[in-house]
């Protein structure tokens, strides 16, 4: 706690938050200890991962603490932990463990892939050279002379070449994006044919041209041309393959967050699950804003408190009869529980005045901080009275008057675990290096974005588990459902099939729209 209170002290921008007393910091820890002490007869299975701040900006108070503040909270004390609010047991620890095992074994099959497809492509590229070169060292006296015609030749199997080899490199030569469990089945057929193709030209050329050591030098050459000219074919039929298929919409998946029902639908084509599920992650990152688990612990603390309402105890021992008493206490936590949809109610009122009031506090200090910044032009730098500042001092002067509304704000929304100091500062001196306005400043921190729009470490889940009761290999069909899971929360895509649709034709003929004015005696025209 000390660490993350220096950490935060450095920055001018936030010395009055850190100029408190020790008797504030003894009241925060008893604050914060008081629910831990009450829970330690949990299972020995629950451990809590405790991670130290980096570069806090906000505490990462619980929710329950934010609750009983009030709109001057902060004025004096300030209350930090370190400690996270999740919690995982012994098995999922194991399970990790074994994902990072699992990764190793990964990362040595896709070497071993791309090492296969590299000698292969040598391969490939070599063949034909070596079609044109061999007579030439084992029997080049014996060979006929071929003249201009094979120099024509030469030419038009090395630009063939060249352009085989720079399509080959636009399409298989990519950086990966992801990981798939299984192999690509198209590109597996690809490399399988490409093989017995090169071996089916090397057999014939060894039993046909090497034994015999044919002299028809011009038949060898014309022999690699068609070698080249099928290896292009081959090229043309893996791009339909690889890319062309996919393109026609076909299907429609619905992807649900399993946490808070967050959904989005998206049109893919003729895929395999996994190669879906790497479309639907894909677009997950940049369509479905960020998880944040503290927006989901109010609605869990609300329906523990229900569910513990509800206690029947039989005072008169087990021989005894007791079940009139026990239908009473029944009924009487029953109507207790009827009244807890006005709880509800009264909480969100309560919570949306909080947000608004903060909101508009939010607004006016950035709105405020922004007017002390002004653009110098050229001319003016040099009869510039003040002092001159570059973007990030300047961001740094301006951001203590807009602090402590943008940290309570945070707060009040769930959003200080996102934000540290040092990427609100990166933000904020890129709009005034940008020349924007405060409403553009404010737009990432009114509304919860997508999820790349925040630091990388912060919702980045290295490892997903696809599970599916059809094979990962198999393509995408009507009713297919499938999981994406990751250690917080799933993805669950159900598929659905684009239905046929059958478009007729109406002609109406221009010299039909003919119309008549009916006049009567009552209208105005």
């Amino acid at each position: 706690m000390s660490a993350a209170m220096d950490t935060e002290s450095t920055y001018s921008g936030y010395s009055h938050y850190s100029g408190h007393s020790k008797k504030a910091h003894r009241q925060g820890r008893d604050r914060h200890k008081s629910p831990r002490s009450k829970d330690g007869s949990r299972s020995e299975k629950s451990v809590t991962i405790q991670t130290p701040p980096a570069e806090p900006l906000l505490g990462n108070d619980a929710s329950r603490a934010e609750e009983g503040q009030d709109d001057n909270w902060g004025e004096t004390t300030t209350a930090i932990t370190g400690t996270s609010e999740h919690s995982i047991s012994q098995e999922d620890i194991a399970r990790i463990s074994k994902d990072l095992e699992d990764s190793v074994g990964l990362d040595c099959k896709r070497y071993l892939s791309l090492t296969v497809a590299a000698v292969l492509g040598l391969l490939v590229f070599l063949t034909p050279i070596a079609f044109i070169l061999l007579p030439q060292i084992l029997w080049r006296d014996d060979l006929e002379p071929c003249g201009t015609v094979c120099e024509g030749l030469f030419i038009s199997v090395a630009f063939k070449l060249l352009i085989l080899l720079i399509g080959t490199w636009a399409l298989f030569f990519r950086q990966p994006k992801a990981d798939i469990p299984r192999v690509f089945v198209f590109r597996a057929l690809l490399l399988v044919l490409i093989f017995l193709f090169v071996f089916s030209y090397w057999l014939f050329y060894g039993v046909r041209i090497l034994d015999s050591k044919d002299t028809n030098y011009q038949g060898i050459v014309q022999y690699a041309v068609s070698l080249v000219d099928a290896l292009l074919f081959i090229h043309y039929l893996a791009i339909v393959l690889l890319e062309l298929r996919q393109l026609q919409p076909m299907f429609t998946v619905k992807v649900v967050r399993s946490t808070d029902g967050e959904s989005r639908y998206y049109s893919l084509g003729h895929l395999s699950i996994q190669r879906a599920a790497l479309v639907v992650l894909e677009n997950y990152y940049r369509d479905f804003t960020v998880y944040n688990p503290a927006l989901l612990t109010a609605s869990k603390s609300r329906a523990a408190k229900h569910m513990a309402g509800l206690k029947v105890y039989n005072v008169d021992g087990p021989g005894n009869n007791a079940s009139g008493q026990s239908r009473a206490m029944i009924a009487a936590a029953a109507r207790r529980r009827d009244s807890s949809h006005n709880e509800l109610y009264y909480e969100e009122a309560d919570h949306e005045r909080r947000v608004k009031k903060r909101r508009a506090r939010l607004v006016v200090a950035v709105e405020e901080a922004f007017t002390h910044i002004k653009r110098l032009q050229a001319e003016e730098q040099q009869k510039a009275p003040g002092e001159m500042m570059d973007p990030r001092e300047a961001a740094q002067a301006i951001f203590p008057s807009m602090a402590r509304a943008l940290q309570k704000y945070l707060r009040t929304t769930r959003q200080q675990q996102y934000h540290s100091m040092e990427s609100i500062l990166q933000h904020l001196s890129f709009c005034i290096t940008n020349n924007m306005t405060p409403k553009a400043f404010l737009e990432r921190y009114l509304s919860p974005g997508p999820t790349l729009q925040y630091d990388r470490d912060r919702w980045f889940s290295k490892q997903w588990t696809l599970i599916s009761e059809e094979a990962v290999t198999s393509g995408l069909q009507d009713g297919i459902v499938f999981v994406l899971k990751c250690l917080d929360f799933s993805l669950v895509v159900n598929v659905k099939k684009i239905p046929f649709i059958k478009l007729s034709e109406e002609f109406i003929d221009p010299k039909s729209h003919k119309f008549v004015l009916r006049l009567q005696s009552e209208t105005s025209v």
